[in-house]
This record gives structure tokens, C-alpha cells and sequence, in this order.
């Protein structure tokens, strides 16, 4: 403990904890306080401006990032027919109907993604609540129920990555890995923060993004300049 509090203590010393800084120099930050021995994953978070009670002021979507996420990916594609092969010649590493949703009522779920075409969606309910609580049940707005797997699968290994509103109008969304060059993490990190404005309902007003951090998973919580993101109603 003495050791991980001596640690902490050195990396504080690097930034003001209160100051909000530009993201290109958050980023340096960011890299420079990295003192353990494997390779954190960096995320962004923000708190918006909305009432997450409002359906109509919920914010979710899905974007590609620029320079993927630094993992292999592994995709389930729930489908039949012609789009299983279809979804096998794009790289998914399991592919099925009725049998893999068996397999999931088994207590397999060794898969990062999840894509169905819509005619397994109603079997695919059955396994609602093993899918949804960890974020992996295939939905049309994130663009994981189609007819057109092969794309889905493509997107998903390429760094596709979704995001949501929690029940406190924050958005926390995994934007690559320390070991990524400044200008990669840059380039995702601004992709998500632009997809996120992008996607901002017609019903919220004043500031929608209202703060804007970014951290690593044993690193700290580093404030950027939130009116740099700031779009007004």
C-alpha cells in the first residue's frame, strides 16, 4: 500500500489536480505519469447537459475510431443462411443461430461484440438479460442488427466503439491504449467528443458538454478545457 501511495504521490506531482487543460497536453500528461509494467487502456469521460429521465434527451451511437482500440476484437454473429458465411469471410470468431444462443444460455460468453440480422432478434430476447447487462445485446441504433453482418463485423475489429448516456448524463467511452502514439490518441479521442456533439438532442439546452476528462486505468483523472467542446442551444 505505502508503495502504491508513493507512486500516486509522484504521478500527482506531474499536473494541478483542478486545472483544466488543452487535450494535447492532457496527453502528454497522461503518458508521462504511466509507471506500471502493462499497457493501460486510455478513456474519456463527460458529464452533459441533460435530464437523463427524458427519453427524448437520452444520447447513444456508435462511431469507428480513427485508430482502433489496440485489442483483437472477438465477434459472435447471431444469423443463418447466407449471411453466416458472409460474416465468417469478414473474421467473425463465432458465428451461429439457435445453437449459439444455446451456447449462450450455457454461460458462454467469450466475445467483445455482438451482431445479429433482424430475424434472430426474437430469439436473440430470450438471452436479453445475460446479454444486456454487459453492454453486448446487438441493437439497430449502434448499427449491430443487420442484414448486412459482413459490414458490422469489419466495423467492430476496425475500433468500432458505442456509446451511452448512464442514469447520471455521463458518457465514459475507451479511446485506445498508453502505448498509442500522442496524435492517435489524439485523433480518437476527438472523434468520440465529436460524435458525442454530434448526437446531441433537439430538447437539450444550454452547455451539452459540460466537462470532459481523461485518465488511464492506474493513471489519474486529467480535466480538459471543457469550452473548447462547448456547443450551445
Amino acid at each position: 500500500m505505502k508503495k502504491e501511495h508513493k507512486r500516486m504521490a509522484g504521478v500527482r506531482k506531474l499536473f494541478e489536480r483542478n486545472k483544466q487543460y488543452p487535450l494535447k497536453e492532457a496527453v502528454t500528461l497522461l503518458k508521462k505519469a504511466h509507471t506500471v509494467k502493462f499497457d493501460e487502456t486510455v478513456e474519456i469521460a463527460m458529464h452533459l447537459g441533460i435530464d437523463p429521465k427524458q427519453s427524448d434527451q437520452l444520447v447513444r451511437g456508435s462511431i469507428v475510431l480513427p485508430h482502433g482500440l489496440g485489442k483483437k476484437i472477438r465477434v459472435a454473429v447471431f444469423c443463418k443462411g447466407e449471411e453466416a458465411a458472409a460474416a465468417r469471410e469478414a473474421g467473425a470468431e463465432d458465428v451461429g443461430g439457435l445453437e449459439l444462443i444455446e451456447k449462450v444460455k450455457n454461460g458462454w460468453l467469450d466475445f467483445d461484440v455482438a451482431v445479429a440480422t433482424p430475424d434472430m432478434m426474437r430469439e436473440l430476447a430470450k438471452i436479453g438479460k445475460i446479454l444486456g447487462p454487459r453492454g453486448l445485446m446487438p441493437n439497430p441504433k449502434t448499427g449491430t442488427v443487420t442484414n448486412d453482418v459482413g459490414k458490422a463485423v469489419r466495423e467492430a475489429k476496425a475500433g468500432k466503439v458505442e456509446f451511452k448516456t448512464d442514469k447520471l448524463a455521463g458518457v465514459h467511452v475507451g479511446v485506445g491504449k498508453l502505448s498509442f502514439s500522442e496524435d492517435a490518441l489524439l485523433g480518437n479521442i476527438q472523434t468520440v467528443i465529436d460524435a458525442v456533439n454530434k448526437a446531441r438532442p433537439q430538447t437539450a439546452k444550454g452547455h451539452f458538454i459540460k466537462t470532459v476528462s481523461v485518465s488511464s486505468t492506474m493513471g489519474p483523472g486529467i480535466k480538459l478545457d471543457a469550452a473548447e467542446y462547448r456547443v450551445v442551444a
